[in-house]
């Protein structure tokens, strides 16, 4: 199958979720399943590590997991549920196939440096892929994160930022501005890529460029927010919130 094809069928598998639970993040959820289409079907390799930071967008995590075989995709409608592994944020100790239990925001970062610096203190030769939201580069952990990843040069580590410019409570430039966040990373040392985050040849050769560089990488993807669903797109009040039947019915249909 194509990665087009297996993003539709995780975006469609997002929708699921949020729909079966009534509750979760489809704006979010759907603006990095290409990243994680990406990453799992065309870009892992064996022992590599994902890190989900935005853990709200958990069900384009669980979507790829199940696709990949990691659980059976049937286990997708129990998701929020009571006593379901598939919990609202991703967690280490549930969940088949996650790597970092995650969620609170600004976190992620920090778990995937020591991540990456492991693999480089066992002379292992594995990468670690961190994603974060947006408005997390508000959290200032990010940047003492960032200013770790240089300073112990983690050139194993390759940071997607998913750049849809809205969170929950409005636009980037309404809530703190987060821009220019090329150039901010480069500051910090990064070796800094921009791409369109939903162009599986331009995520595949931005990751090639990282992994030849002698230092952390950050690919900065511009998305949209609510991607594949128009209804939806670029809605911050989709943020966090569930379709009811008919809108459930009309975005699979879409999709």
């Amino acid at each position: 199958m194509e990665l087009t094809e297996i993003a539709r069928e995780v975006r469609k598998d997002i929708l699921l979720q949020v729909y079966s639970a009534q509750s979760g993040h489809p704006g979010g959820a759907l603006s990095c399943a290409d990243l994680l289409t990406s990453i799992y079907f065309d870009l892992i390799n064996e022992g590599d590590k994902v890190v989900l930071s935005k853990g709200h967008a958990s069900p384009a995590l669980y979507a790829v997991l199940a696709e990949k075989g990691f659980f059976p995709k049937e286990e997708l409608t129990t998701f929020r549920k009571i006593n379901s592994h598939l919990q609202g944020h991703p967690s280490l100790l549930k969940t088949n196939g996650v790597d970092a239990s995650s969620g609170s925001l600004g976190q992620g970062l920090s778990i995937a440096n020591g991540m990456a610096l492991a693999f480089k203190m066992d002379n292992k030769p594995n990468t670690v892929y961190a994603i974060l939201g947006d408005g997390e580069l508000q959290e200032g952990q990010i940047w003492e994160a960032a200013m770790t990843a240089n300073q112990y040069r983690l050139n194993n580590l390759i940071v997607f930022v998913d750049y849809n410019k809205l969170q929950i409570d409005g636009s980037n430039d309404e809530v703190m501005q987060v821009a220019p966040v090329k150039e901010k990373f480069e500051a910090f040392g990064f070796f800094a890529q921009e791409i369109d985050g939903h162009n599986f040849e331009a995520i595949r050769e931005a990751v090639m460029k990282a992994k030849a560089q002698e230092k952390p990488s950050v690919i900065v993807a511009n998305t949209i927010k609510g991607k594949g669903v128009l209804f939806m797109e670029n809605q911050v009040s989709w943020h966090g919130k569930a379709p009811n039947k008919e809108q459930y019915e009309k975005a699979v249909k879409e999709l």
